[in-house]
């Protein structure tokens, strides 16, 4: 159900029963694209029954799925039509068409071949957690969040999300726990980084299956390069890789988490959504407190690392959600 998590707070005071978020979604229900339309993007219900509803409660914790379909023409496609075209026309008329008839061509070709383009959908999982006022997406895409951001705003009284800012930024302590080799309390350090240098080269060092607990990585970060991914797990329960603007992705429940849970498709929804926010529920506050714990913005800034454990160079943070 979760992959790749981006969390934000729930900022202000908003609030909203079940029946109030089902009847704002309704108005942006999916429906499929038109012939000529590009794109469409839309609720549809999270356990995939037709007709029921677009928001599901489980445990307390709201779930909802976004559908986006696409088509998409090969640009090629639309170049060869357009230039026929435009053969034609000068062939027929003696003349030229100009830049403004060329573009014009081009996107009477492009309506023309939409109908018979292939379109492909992708869901989002969007979860709402009333009780610890977080907003989680399950996106590794940052436009598809301010998408669904954008989509609930406008239909939502009063919603508003937050970015979540730590004290120590993620560079900082996983150059610290990759130096010293000291995980965070309930914490594993797994098989799986990624180094990259500060300066112009942006050279990138990447290791996979493989031991970190090694005298060459200590020796990279010294040299500046600073940890941009890391493979971790929390509690023998989640493994996931930890990212520079803390993401978590490639999420995965180990072995014997979801032992409890129903074989009947029909009858697992609940079960599957309830153990997969209750650990993800568990392991954010773990995550947060491992960086220092949650600050506002203003006061957001790196606590101190040990001086044998600081980097040799300032991290180049990108700003991201959490």
């Amino acid at each position: 159900m979760f992959k790749n998590v981006m969390v934000y707070k729930l900022g202000g005071d908003w609030t909203a029963t079940w029946e109030q978020i089902e009847e704002a979604l309704g108005t942006q229900r999916f429906e499929e694209c038109g012939p000529t339309q590009e794109r469409s993007a839309g609720w549809v219900p999270p356990r995939g029954e037709e007709h029921g509803p677009l928001v599901e409660s489980v445990g307390g914790q709201y779930l909802l799925r976004l559908m986006v379909e696409s088509k998409a023409v090969p640009a090629s496609v639309v170049k060869r039509k357009a230039e026929e075209r435009a053969q034609q026309i000068e062939a027929t008329t003696g003349r030229k068409p100009g830049k403004k008839e060329i573009r014009d061509l081009r996107e009477e070709a492009k309506q023309a071949l939409l109908p018979v383009a292939f379109s492909k959908r992708g869901a989002t999982w969007v979860w709402i957690d009333p009780q610890a006022r977080r907003f989680v997406v399950d996106a590794g895409s940052q436009n598809r969040v301010d998408e669904i951001i954008s989509l609930l705003v406008k239909v939502l009284d009063g919603f508003v999300v937050q970015e979540v800012h730590t004290a120590t930024s993620a560079t900082a302590a996983m150059s610290e726990w990759l130096s010293t080799q000291e995980p965070p309390a309930g914490f594993t350090i797994d098989r799986e980084c990624e180094l990259k240098a500060t300066d112009a080269s942006k050279a990138a060092i990447r290791y996979a299956h493989h031991p970190l607990d090694i005298e060459e990585i200590r020796q990279h970060i010294a040299e500046g390069k600073l940890p941009t991914k890391l493979a971790m797990t929390w509690d023998e329960r989640v493994s996931f890789v930890l990212t520079e603007s803390m993401q978590l992705r490639k999420l995965q429940f180990q072995d014997g988490v979801f032992e409890k849970t129903s074989q009947e498709k029909e009858d697992s929804f609940d079960a599957d959504a309830a153990i997969s926010t209750g650990e993800i529920g568990r392991l954010l506050p773990g995550l947060l407190e491992a960086l220092g714990g949650e600050i506002e913005l203003k006061a957001a800034v790196d606590t101190p690392l040990p001086a044998a454990a600081a980097p040799a160079a300032q991290p180049d943070t990108e700003d991201a959600p959490f």
